[in-house]
């Protein structure tokens, strides 16, 4: 299914009427976040995060560069996570392999210190728990479904965009080098950080520092174009056809098949409006790997390994291609 499911690239062209845009309310029934978006894989052995923690326009992100840089060109590229947060090894491991093949990789804490409830380190497959402990487990697992519930209500576009905002702007300024040897800002996004690399990718209204939209008395409601170059998304969560409709720069997706935390309905209406608007785009659905796999973070089925691989390869095949 997975060579069935990869899109035509299509040259870009104008961009669909808003009145095109179908609505999208399924897209918020069921679940949001699943146990991949707040539970990190056993990092593999041996490998240990090259970058630094620092601060961006006051907010704590984690920046990882070239070996080589600023003595020879990179590019600025914005990465932005899942539910484990900044300080999850394996999102910095994942962000230290961009910066290896070239990328000064800039990663904000997009939860403002509050990130997913009980994040933690997966269990090896091996360690299976005795009865008691399985129940136990359901237990705690219904009292931390419920927990993301509200987490995630937190976690609002109003209070999301302006602090990813704050550091972009301040990173285009710090690394303005980086920028200008790119011609602009790269993104990638996974879980979480999926939608927020669609909503940067595309075209929508300016919400100013407080997250609200800003109008004009002759304009209206003020909009605001895409501030990256393109952009790259794994896995994403709360994705809405909205979301997808508004891209307006070149855009990789790499999807699960059959994810209930982005639906095929999404999925396949999102690429129809990308083929529709003449966005150069590529969608590949990965069969048979868990939603999160494109994560870096250890997994014993040797199928999901090669599948972590290749999403890889993928998602930085188009970054260097664009």
């Amino acid at each position: 299914m997975a060579d069935e499911e990869v899109a035509t690239k299509a040259p870009e062209s104008d961009a669909v009427e808003d009145s095109a845009i179908p609505n999208d309310s399924k897209a918020q029934e069921g679940p949001s976040m699943g146990e991949h978006c707040v539970t990190d894989r056993p990092t593999p052995a041996g490998e240990v995060p090259t970058g630094e923690m620092t601060k961006i326009a006051e907010v704590d992100v984690y920046v990882t560069k070239p070996a080589d840089y600023p003595h020879a060109p990179s590019k600025l590229l914005l990465f932005l996570t899942g539910g484990t947060g900044v300080k999850s090894t394996n999102n910095q491991l994942q962000a230290d392999k961009y910066a290896a093949a070239g990328f000064l990789v800039v990663m904000p804490d997009m939860f403002g210190g509050d990130p997913a409830p009980n994040t933690t380190t997966e269990a090896s497959a091996e360690e299976q728990p005795s009865f008691l402990e399985s129940v136990k487990l359901r237990v705690g697992e219904t009292a931390k479904s419920f927990m993301i519930d509200m987490w995630l209500a937190r976690q609002t576009p109003e209070k999301v965009l302006p602090l990813v905002q704050k550091v972009l702007d301040g990173a285009k300024e710090e690394f303005a080098d980086a920028v200008a040897n790119g011609g602009g800002v790269y993104g990638v996004g996974y879980c979480f950080g999926a939608k927020y690399i669609l909503i940067l990718a595309g075209e929508g209204p300016d919400t100013g520092a407080q997250g609200q939209p800003t109008t004009d008395e002759e304009q209206g409601m003020v909009k605001t174009g895409p501030q990256l170059k393109t952009g790259v998304i794994a896995h994403g969560t709360m994705i809405t056809k909205e979301d997808i409709a508004a891209v307006k720069v070149p855009v990789c997706m790499v999807c699960v098949e059959n994810d209930q935390l982005f639906p095929d309905e999404t999925r396949e209406e999102g690429k129809k409006l990308l083929e529709k608007t003449g966005i150069d785009h590529e969608v590949k659905v990965y069969p048979g790997v868990p939603h999160g796999f494109a994560v870096l973070g250890d997994y014993d089925d040797e199928k999901i390994k090669a599948s972590q691989k290749d999403a890889f390869e993928q998602m930085l095949g188009w970054l260097q291609a664009h």
